[in-house]
């Protein structure tokens, strides 16, 4: 039998003239003199206590079923099939005692499946009770409800304590096996390790939203994530009732943009059942009304558990640590869900590494985000709410989601973004990997703000931005960037500004890259017209202007009025900036391109051989504007059909780009595309189709899918395959490249209409029987 608990032990016996009896304990109470029935007596302040009230712990067993769990709520338990596993093999260790810890994002259902694990095995334990820990005073509470139910006559103690009660608990927990404690909730692992540290006899399961600290209590933290799409499904409908087919479409639309978070579910589903609305509807409520949506409960209870509620008391914790983690939550908040580099959120030389660091690592431990070596992820959900004002005003509305402190957090995520991207967009090969890392975090920051909260920050992030998606091919994503950046900058600046005229600049060579050549001829005479009126007829961005008028006037057919239009602004850029400057020496090889297209080739071979004397003398042989010329140079001497010469000038041209841009380079890749062409051209197929195909795969691994040098290089490499008699692989591919064109292009465009009749003509072909070579329309 062990000793009772210090403090606790029954009085010594009675003294003659005290209590008598057996089985009764003389207490000290106020009260005159009573007589006790056997002619003795007693003062009437002492009161007649049961001995079984000062019964040590190892003296008193525990009922059979003794529990103080809540009710299960099984038919709200669903998809954690295997997490059950999990934990009952964790718990089902042969050592005396197992302690185990179940963490995750607040409302992930860590408590619900602890009670269901309790409910399940509770008749292999002698004893079931669940500790709320959010504290180390709701510990010793439970504690001392714990006491009471084992030993209910201690009630009658005078003078005893909340704390008399839990030691003598703690007590009980020693001196008996086979018991499991649930430690719900708890904040911190030195809450409960003083309890823990006393047990060696039954299970104790922990649930936490720490991820860190367990590993002197336990040595394999189970973590719980959120639920499977189905299950998450399945919860929803069974709490809705709405089991209809578009019931089920609808529910797993707001079951994906709850981020399948089991409270979330719950919160939802309680709502419409409460309020007979559809899953369709609260979704709608959820995009118009955020804020009110995640406080608010079935029925309006003010007390009732929501992601908001939940999630504030959390914060509220890191807050009194580090109010920077709070901050910094507030900003991953407007970027993507996950993958965003750590790196990018060092903002100055004040948060450094360290500093972040410091942050990340303390909204890791308490389940916040999920935190990688290189990257950080954050529930889309907890993304919602940091970032969505508190409606609530005054005393009780959340300090962490003011309006002042979202609209902080939006402007410093763009000028994070801003800092970051890496140089030239459009030629920096090097960088695009780090744009590719960028972009997803761009679009997620335009997707969650309005173009009403853009400041010239973001007008430059979405001009950036633009140009990059443009020079990958993303014609649609960079036309809507591009139209928003300008209507910022109008908004800001004035429609006069010269920020305002590049971006519209910028926006019809998006619509030129497009095939869309209507829509940029009139934005470029837009634009050469306020141009011309703002900075003047010979300022250099009038020219600019001027110079890309001209070269979408030469792609719309146009040429007469292309050639006109570059002649005059060769004149007057040699005028203005001198016939060596690199913008003079374009003008002369586009014009010597225009007259190429022209098939003029008389003018356009002098052109092209001055432009590249010029740019060698004055930019030097490895340039990239020379490169480009004697790419140029090349592609005019096949009207001579000196194949020979050609074929000599651009494998001089590929060899050049390749040692001096590399082998990715989509300049590099156009050489390659135009040597197939030409190896073609002198019908030797045996080198064109290889090369078509090397450009084929090396084009679709550095640009993006839809991209129109992709759309190219499957149209000539199909073509290819035709002039070879292999039409049961040409069609197929032509199919594939019309399908990519009519994405990214549309049907008006002249490479969807160049593609179109190849594949008519390869399907006639095929359907004919015909073997013999059919000529089709390449595209450069």
């Amino acid at each position: 039998m062990s000793a009772p608990v210090p403090g606790l032990e029954p009085p010594a016996p009675a003294r003659p003239g005290g209590a008598s009896g057996p089985r009764s304990v003389a207490a000290g109470v106020n009260g005159g003199v009573i007589s006790t029935g056997d002619g003795a007596s007693i003062d009437a302040r002492t009161q007649i206590l049961p001995r079984e009230a000062f019964s040590s712990p190892a003296e008193v067993a525990a009922s059979a079923g003794l529990n103080n769990l809540p009710l299960p709520a099984s038919a709200l338990f669903f998809g954690r099939d295997d997490e059950m596993r999990r934990l009952w093999a964790a718990m089902r260790g042969a050592a005396a005692v197992v302690t185990q810890a179940v963490h995750g994002l607040g409302g992930v259902g860590k408590s619900t499946l602890a009670l269901h694990y309790a409910h399940t095995h509770r008749d292999q334990y002698t004893l079931v009770w669940w500790l709320t820990a959010s504290s180390p005073d709701t510990i010793e509470t439970g504690l001392g409800e714990l006491a009471l139910r084992l030993h209910p006559a201690r009630r009658s103690l005078p003078d005893t304590t909340t704390e008399d009660h839990a030691q003598w608990a703690t007590g009980w927990l020693q001196a008996h096996p086979g018991w499991l404690l649930i430690v719900d909730n708890a904040e911190h692992p030195d809450h409960i390790a003083p309890l823990i540290g006393q047990l060696a006899g039954g299970h104790h399961l922990i649930t936490t939203r720490r991820a860190l600290g367990w590993h002197h209590l336990t040595t394999h933290p189970i973590a719980l994530d959120v639920l499977a799409p189905d299950a998450a499904v399945e919860l929803l409908i069974n709490i809705t009732g709405q089991t209809g087919e578009r019931d089920r479409q609808d529910a797993a639309h707001l079951a994906a943009e709850l981020g399948f978070l089991p409270l979330a579910l719950e919160q939802a589903g309680a709502y419409i059942q409460h309020n007979q609305t559809t899953h369709a509807r609260y979704l709608a409520q959820l995009a118009s009304r955020p804020a009110r949506m995640f406080a608010t409960p079935a029925g309006g209870g003010a007390h009732a558990r929501t992601i908001a509620r939940i999630w504030r008391i959390t914060l509220d914790t890191i807050a009194l640590t580090n109010p920077h983690a709070v901050d910094l939550l507030s900003v991953l908040a407007f970027l993507a869900p996950d993958n965003v580099p750590r790196d990018l959120l060092e903002s100055s030389a004040e948060e450094d590494s360290t500093t972040v660091d410091e942050a990340l690592g303390l909204l890791y431990s308490h389940s916040m985000i999920t935190l990688g070596p290189e990257t950080v992820a954050t529930h889309r959900l907890v993304q919602a709410v940091a970032r969505t004002p508190d409606p609530q005003t005054g005393p009780g509305a959340d300090p962490h989601r003011t309006p002042e402190a979202t609209a902080t957090a939006r402007g410093r995520a763009t000028a994070l973004l801003l800092r970051a991207l890496p140089e030239a967009p459009t030629t920096n090969v090097g960088g695009w990997s780090r744009w590719q890392t960028l972009i997803p975090h761009v679009d997620a920051l335009m997707a969650v703000t309005t173009p009403d909260q853009d400041e010239e920050s973001s007008a430059v992030l979405l001009y950036e931005s633009s140009c990059f998606l443009n020079g990958q091919g993303q014609l649609n994503r960079a036309a809507v960037y591009a139209k928003r950046a300008l209507a910022d900058r109008e908004r800001l600046l004035g429609r006069d500004h010269p920020d305002t005229l590049a971006t519209r600049n910028h926006l019809a060579y998006v619509h030129r890259s497009a095939g869309e050549l209507e829509r940029a001829v009139e934005l470029f005479e837009q634009t050469l017209a306020d141009r011309g009126a703002v900075l003047g007829e010979d300022h250099p961005d009038t020219l600019t202007t001027r110079h890309y008028l001209a070269y979408t006037h030469q792609l719309a057919g146009d040429l007469d009025r292309a050639v006109e239009l570059f002649e005059q602004t060769l004149a007057d850029r040699e005028t203005v900036l001198g016939d060596d400057h690199p913008d003079t020496l374009r003008s002369l090889n586009h014009l010597g391109y225009a007259l190429q297209t022209a098939g003029d080739y008389t003018r356009a071979i002098p052109l092209h051989e001055r432009a590249l004397a010029d740019r060698e003398r004055v930019l030097g042989g490895d340039h990239p504007d020379t490169l480009a010329t004697r790419n140029d140079l090349a592609y005019a001497y096949r009207s001579t059909g000196d194949l020979d010469r050609v074929i000599e000038l651009f494998e001089r041209a590929l060899a050049d780009r390749e040692r001096v841009l590399g082998g990715d380079h989509p300049d590099t890749l156009a050489t390659r595309n135009d040597l197939a062409h030409a190896y073609e051209s002198a019908g030797d197929l045996d080198r064109a189709v290889p090369l078509y195909e090397q450009t084929l795969a090396d084009r679709v691994r550095v640009l993006s899918g839809d991209h129109p040098d992709i759309i190219a290089s499957r149209n000539n490499l199909a073509g290819a395959y035709q002039m070879a008699g292999d039409l049961d692989r040409a069609v197929p591919l032509y199919e594939e490249t019309l399908a990519s064109a009519l994405r990214c292009l549309g049907g008006g465009s002249p490479t969807t209409r160049t593609v179109r009749g190849n594949l008519d003509d390869a399907r006639l072909a095929r359907a004919t029987g015909s073997s013999a070579a059919h000529r089709y329309r390449h595209l450069a």
